[in-house]
C-alpha cells in the first residue's frame, strides 16, 4: 500500500498570502527578533511593532492588528492590556501570553478565563509556531466573519432598496420552493394570499417555455454562481403573458440556503411600503439576520419611540434636528447595549435575548427606568427626551416583513412587564425622629419574593409645616416635587474588579432634572438644611435601588450595590439599622452582604461618636460600610483607626495623581499607608479616560471605575452583556 500524506489545513499557505500584523509587548529585543525570524523563515510576511510602555500601546490600538503577544513591560501589565483591548475597536483581538517566569500549569484555566487566548513558551519553537498559527487562524476567521457580515448587510440593504425603487415582484425560494412573497409577486401570478404560494415549487408557478435551459441555469445559481442570476424568461403562465419576457434576477437571501427572486413589473407601485411607510425596507432583514447570527432560546422586540419632543428642535435648523435624533439613538444604545434597528425618526427597535423566559423578563423589567424624563446634549444645549417603551415576544420564525410589522405594532401598545406587588409580606418602615415639632413618620412597604413596590414617605396632613419648608430654595422645592412624582434618577455604574471575583458590583448615585439641567444630589448643599427631606430621599433611593437589585439577581446572583447616602440618615434616623435589615430580607440575595452603604469622610469624622455607634448597628444588621472622598484629609488615617469599614473610595484629588508616573508612585505610598492602618478594599472612581484607567493598575486599588469602562446608566446591566 502506498503512503498517504496527511496535511493540517492550518499549515497551508493561505495565512502566508497576506501580511501578518503583530503587536508585541516586551522589553526584550532578542525575543522580538526570535518571533519575527520564526515567522519569516516559515515564509510569512510580517509587519511587527515592539513596545513596552502604556502610551505606546494606547496609540497602536488605534490601528488594526492580527495578534497581540505579551511578554514583559515596564509600566504595563497583561491585565491592563486585556482591558484596553476589550474597550478598543478590536475587542476580540487575541492576545498570546509568553510563559511567565513564575507560571504553574494549574494556573492555565485562570489565565484563559481572564481573556488570554493562549500561553506559549518560546523555548520550544515548533510548539510556539503551531500555537501562533492557531491563534492567527482564529483572528483571521473573526475578521473575515465581521467583514462578510458587513458586506452582506450592505448588499441586502442595496438589493431591498432596488426592489422598492424599481417596483419589483419579490419572493424567497428555498430548495426550489416558495417560502415567502410580497404583494406584487402574488398579484403578478393571480394569487390572493401568501398562504397560497408557500410550499409551491418555482417551476410550477414560473412555467418557463425553455424548461431544460432554465433548470440547468437555476441549478448553477443555487450552487452559488450568482453572476448568472440576471436573465429573461418566456413564461407560459396565463397571468403573466402581458409581461413576457419576464426580467428575472436571483440574489442571496437572508435565510440560510435561500435565494431571492425579483421580477421587474414596471411602475405599478408598491402597496406594502405605501401602507406602512414607518418601517424602513431593511429593518426586518437586519433584525432577522441578527437573530440568525446570535440565536437565543427566547427573544423580544423592544420598541423605543418618542412620547414627546421638545418644540425648539422643530424651530431650529436642520443640523440641530438631525443631531437630536442621532443623540436619541446614542442614548438608547448606551443604556441597553443591545442591537438596534432604526424604523423611523425617533422610532427604534431593539433585540433582547436570554437563555430563559425568567431572565428575559428580568431584563425587560430593568428597562422601565428609561421611561422617566431624560436629558440629552445637542449642540451644547440640554434638551428633553421622553421615551415610550413597549415590547413583544418573538415566539415564531420571522417568515416575512408583515410578521415583523405585527411585532412592531404589538410592541407599540404593550407595556414592559413590571414587578407586581403582593400582600403576603408586609413591612412597616419604623418611625423617623426629627425635631420635637414634627410628627413621627411611618410608611408601609408591601412586597413579596418577586417584587418591592413603590413606597411613600408622606408627613400626615395634620402635621405642622415648618417655616423653612415654606421659604425653601427653588431647587429644594423642585427636588421635593421630583421625589413625590418618582422622577429621581438613580444612576448605576459598574466597578471593574482586578481579581475578577466581584464582577457585578455597582455604585448608586442620584440626581434630578432642575431648570432643564442635571442636578447631582450629592452636590446639593441646600439639602443639608432639611433633615426630613434628606432622610425621605435616602430611604426612597434605597428602596428603589433594592428593587433593581432584587430584579437583577435573577440574571446575576452575585450582584451587589454601593449606595451613596447623606449624613442625616446616619445621624438622625434612629431606626435606620432596622430598616436596612428589613430591606435585606426582601432582596433575598444569596450574597452575605449585598448592600454596601457609603458615606462621606467629612460627614463621618465631624460626627464621629454618633456615626461610630450607628455603623456598628448597621454592620450587625447585615450591611457593609464604605467611606467616599477618602484620603485627602490629615485626619483620614485617624478616622480609619476608629471606624470599621469594608471599602474606601478615594478622593478625586488622589485619583488625579494617576495622570503622571511620579504622582502615581506617591499615590501607591498613600494606599500602602492606609492598608497598614486597616486593610480595606480600595476603589478609584472617575477614571474617564484611557490613561487614568490604565494607570490604576499600577497601584493597589482592588476596584476601578469610570466612564471608560462603563458610564453611569439608569438601570443595572453588565458591560459585557450582548
Amino acid at each position: 500500500m502506498g503512503s498517504i500524506e496527511v496535511r493540517n489545513p492550518l499549515l497551508s499557505k493561505k495565512l502566508k498570502h497576506t501580511e501578518t500584523r503583530l503587536l508585541i509587548i516586551d522589553d526584550n529585543q532578542i525575543r522580538y527578533n526570535q518571533i519575527r525570524d520564526l515567522l519569516t523563515e516559515s515564509e510569512h510576511q510580517v509587519e511587527a511593532v515592539l513596545l513596552d510602555d502604556l502610551h505606546g500601546f494606547e496609540k497602536q490600538l488605534n490601528l488594526n492588528w492580527d495578534l497581540v503577544i505579551f511578554g514583559r513591560a515596564y509600566d504595563l501589565k497583561y491585565e491592563q492590556a486585556l482591558s484596553l483591548i476589550r474597550l478598543s475597536k478590536q475587542p476580540n483581538l487575541p492576545m498570546i501570553l509568553l510563559k511567565p517566569d513564575d507560571y504553574q500549569a494549574e494556573q492555565y484555566p485562570a489565565y484563559i478565563h481572564k481573556g488570554i487566548y493562549d500561553i506559549l513558551n518560546l523555548e520550544y519553537q515548533d510548539r510556539f509556531y503551531l500555537g501562533l498559527v492557531r491563534a492567527l487562524s482564529f483572528s483571521r476567521l473573526m475578521q473575515t466573519q465581521t467583514q462578510l457580515m458587513d458586506e452582506l448587510e450592505t448588499a441586502q440593504t442595496q438589493a431591498q432598496s432596488l426592489v422598492v425603487d424599481s417596483h419589483k415582484a419579490v419572493a424567497v425560494i428555498q430548495e426550489g420552493i416558495h417560502i415567502q412573497a410580497n404583494a406584487e409577486y402574488l398579484a403578478l401570478f393571480g394569487l390572493k394570499s401568501e398562504d397560497d404560494i408557500i410550499g409551491l415549487p418555482l417551476l410550477d408557478l414560473l412555467q418557463p417555455a425553455e424548461l431544460s435551459s432554465f433548470k440547468s441555469r437555476f441549478k448553477k445559481i443555487s450552487q452559488g454562481q450568482l453572476d448568472l442570476g440576471r436573465f429573461d424568461v418566456e413564461s407560459l403562465h396565463a397571468n403573466v403573458a402581458s409581461h413576457n419576457p419576464l426580467k428575472l434576477e436571483f440574489i442571496s437571501a437572508a435565510e440560510e440556503d435561500a435565494l431571492q427572486i425579483a421580477i421587474d413589473i414596471g411602475s405599478a407601485g408598491t402597496k406594502t411600503e405605501a401602507a406602512n411607510p414607518a418601517v424602513k425596507p431593511n429593518a426586518f432583514q437586519l433584525f432577522k439576520r441578527t437573530m440568525t447570527k446570535q440565536p437565543a432560546k427566547v427573544n423580544a422586540l423592544v420598541l423605543f419611540s418618542l412620547a414627546a419632543a421638545p418644540e425648539q428642535i422643530f424651530k431650529s435648523d436642520w443640523a440641530t434636528l438631525k443631531d437630536y435624533f442621532a443623540q436619541v439613538h446614542s442614548f438608547i444604545k448606551e443604556q441597553t447595549n443591545a442591537p438596534l434597528f432604526k424604523l423611523d425618526a425617533g422610532v427604534i427597535a431593539a433585540l433582547f435575548q436570554a437563555e430563559s423566559q425568567t431572565v428575559l423578563e428580568s431584563k425587560l423589567i430593568g428597562l422601565s427606568s428609561l421611561s422617566k424624563p431624560q436629558l440629552i446634549n445637542v449642540n451644547n444645549q440640554s434638551l428633553a427626551l421622553n421615551l415610550r417603551l413597549g415590547y413583544s415576544l418573538v415566539e415564531s420564525e420571522l417568515q416575512n416583513e408583515d410578521i415583523f410589522d405585527q411585532l412592531v405594532s404589538k410592541a407599540y401598545i404593550t407595556k414592559l412587564p413590571q414587578n407586581q406587588p403582593a400582600p403576603e409580606l408586609e413591612i412597616s418602615i419604623p418611625e423617623i425622629q426629627f425635631a420635637p415639632t414634627l410628627e413621627p413618620i411611618a410608611a408601609p412597604i408591601t412586597a413579596k419574593e418577586s417584587s418591592i413596590p413603590a413606597i411613600s414617605f408622606q408627613t400626615p396632613e395634620a402635621a405642622f409645616i415648618p417655616q423653612n419648608v415654606l421659604n425653601e430654595p427653588a431647587v429644594i422645592k423642585a427636588l421635593r416635587g421630583s421625589l413625590e412624582a418618582g422622577e429621581i434618577h438613580l444612576k448605576y455604574q459598574q466597578l471593574y474588579d482586578k481579581e475578577d471575583q466581584n464582577m457585578y458590583t455597582y455604585e448608586v448615585t442620584s440626581g434630578f432634572i432642575f431648570e432643564n439641567k442635571w442636578c447631582d444630589i450629592s452636590e446639593l448643599k441646600e439639602l443639608s438644611e432639611d433633615a426630613e427631606l434628606s432622610i425621605k430621599l435616602d430611604r426612597w433611593i434605597m428602596v428603589e435601588s433594592c428593587k433593581q437589585l432584587h430584579n437583577f439577581i435573577t440574571q446575576y446572583p452575585d450582584a451587589k450595590l454601593i449606595i451613596n447616602l447623606n449624613k442625616e440618615i446616619l445621624l438622625k434616623d434612629r431606626d435606620f439599622p432596622v430598616f436596612i435589615s428589613k430591606l435585606l430580607s426582601i432582596i433575598r440575595s444569596k450574597q452575605a452582604h449585598p448592600l454596601i452603604l457609603q458615606f462621606a469622610e467629612d460627614d463621618v469624622y465631624q460626627n464621629l461618636a454618633h456615626a461610630q455607634k450607628t455603623i456598628v448597628e448597621l454592620r450587625r444588621n447585615g450591611a457593609e460600610i464604605a467611606i467616599r472622598d477618602f484620603g485627602n484629609s490629615m485626619f483620614s488615617s485617624t478616622l480609619l483607626e476608629q471606624i470599621d469599614v469594608n471599602c474606601l473610595t478615594l478622593h478625586p484629588n488622589l485619583t488625579n495623581m494617576l495622570a503622571t508616573d511620579k504622582a502615581c508612585e506617591e499615590l501607591q505610598v498613600k494606599i500602602a499607608g492606609f492598608n497598614e492602618v486597616r486593610p480595606a478594599l480600595i476603589m478609584l472612581r472617575g477614571l474617564n479616560d484611557m490613561t487614568l484607567f490604565a494607570n490604576a493598575w499600577n497601584v493597589d486599588a482592588r476596584f476601578i471605575q469610570g466612564d471608560y469602562f462603563q458610564k453611569k446608566l439608569d438601570h443595572l446591566i453588565d458591560v459585557q452583556d450582548q
